[in-house]
């Protein structure tokens, strides 16, 4: 049997139908081939045009390849030397609070190329609830921390050994701080000296990380000679007791250039370790596991006269003591995931630390940040401030003090236009009203 149809534009389409066991089966005669549309044109025309996007405030970007932290950490992270990549990226043990696939994915993935981190996701877990229809025409980012007037809510986290980075290590560092108005933290491993770091700065607040050593001579230079440097605060490192387990550095052998050296650790400025593994483990640089409230504190108090916050917080019941005790901040830290594993992500446990803080003390928070609208959850969760540890890293690496000023840059860009978008013309617009927390059901609940 033969059946003639007709299509819309009249052409017959001839067919041949042929019965089988299953029913009907169609054959179709060769078509005959259509013409392009005049009005069509190859996409490729379209590319090579590239005609202007004609939206307004489509916004800037400074580097044609970097445009997020994301791309920076990608392209610093190339540039370094698999020891070092290792170093700066990794975490303690299996991953678990630094990274969320199980440990036998992390076996076939790449450990410093992973995008899932518990650090970084907790802030996908928290939503922004915007307001509407109000006047943003002049968004202020400014913050303040330390009596100082920063650029932004947002700082440098004391981070070891910035010269594995870049030859400039901390010195371009402190330059892109200084430059970008923000607050720079220094620390005690260090591979320049707090006087010439702190040299740099425009006025911008300078900070020393200190961990109480076995020998509280050293210890006590440290805070001398940051003092006189003009810092405003000592970041006491309380999460330090023991290093962490550290799993890369023993696959890499990690070891340091012969030339390096923390020249914080001795009163004239020039260390006398090496970066030799046993120099790293067995010294009078060791930190003191015996430290306890009551040494700790009371020790410092009668040895500096600058602020003092500690850093590495996680439980609500620590910050309650930190109140009794007459400390001057908190920094809710996990030190970035390298210390203890299997701890909360620090924006959760920053919800619990504010509520005990209850205003009586400013509570900040350092970890996972890597967007803007991750320091605007932050401080919307109630956090004073921000710091980051990881990106001026990437920075370096990527290019020195301008790949520092760069990721700056982008953070600065990105906050102000969350905050644009969310209705805040101010941080102190900034409350909890503005999040609303996802929960495992895909319910949003507001805070």
């Amino acid at each position: 049997m033969e059946a003639t149809i007709r299509d819309s534009s009249s052409r017959a389409l001839d067919l041949d139908i042929a019965t089988n066991e299953q029913g009907y089966s169609f054959s179709q005669a060769e078509p005959t081939p259509l013409k392009p549309l005049p009005f069509c044109r190859p996409f490729s025309d379209y590319i090579q045009k590239q005609t202007p996007c004609p939206m307004a405030n489509r916004g800037v970007s400074w580097d044609p390849k970097v445009h997020t932290i994301s791309d920076l950490k990608e392209l610093g992270s190339k540039k370094l030397p698999k020891m070092y990549r290792d170093y700066f990226n990794e975490g303690a043990m299996d991953l678990v609070t630094y990274a969320s696939p199980p440990s036998q994915v992390l076996t076939k993935l790449s450990q410093w190329n992973l995008r899932l981190r518990d650090n970084e996701e907790a802030y996908n877990r928290y939503k922004i609830r915007p307001r509407i229809l109000v006047n943003v025409d002049n968004v202020d980012i400014s913050a303040e921390i330390f009596g100082c007037k920063t650029a932004l809510p947002l700082g440098f986290s004391p981070a070891a050994m910035h010269r594995l980075a870049h030859p400039d290590g901390e010195i371009a560092t402190s330059r892109a701080a200084a430059n970008m108005g923000i607050c720079m933290g220094l620390s005690s491993y260090a591979t320049a000296g707090i006087e010439e770091v702190a040299a740099e700065g425009t006025g911008n607040p300078y900070v020393m990380q200190l961990c109480v050593l076995r020998d509280r001579e050293t210890t006590h230079q440290i805070l001398k000679r940051a003092e006189a440097a003009g810092c405003k605060a000592i970041f006491l490192s309380v999460d330090v007791p023991m290093l962490g387990r550290r799993l890369n550095e023993y696959r890499n052998n990690f070891v340091l250039p012969d030339d390096m050296a923390w020249p914080n650790l001795l009163s004239d400025g020039k260390s006398e370790l090496s970066g030799s593994s046993e120099d790293l483990t067995q010294s009078k640089h060791d930190f003191d596991p015996s430290l306890d409230w009551d040494t700790a504190i009371p020790w410092l108090r009668e040895h500096t006269n600058l602020q003092l916050w500690i850093k590495g917080v996680y439980a609500a019941e620590d910050v309650q003591l930190a109140i009794k005790y007459g400390l001057d901040g908190v920094i809710v830290s996990n030190h970035g995931g390298r210390q203890l594993d299997g701890v909360p992500a620090t924006l959760d446990a920053l919800r619990e630390c504010v509520v005990a803080a209850n205003g009586k003390i400013p509570i900040a928070v350092d970890g996972g940040i890597r967007r803007g609208t991750d320091i605007f959850k932050a401080l919307a969760m109630g956090a004073s401030h921000c710091f980051v540890g990881r990106i001026p890293i990437w920075g370096l690496a990527y290019n020195g003090q301008e790949g520092v000023e760069l990721a700056l840059k982008i953070l600065m860009y990105e906050f102000k236009l969350a905050m644009a978008l969310a209705g805040c013309r101010t941080i102190k617009d900034i409350s909890r009203s503005h999040l609303a927390y996802l929960n495992s059901e895909g319910i949003l609940a507001k805070l």
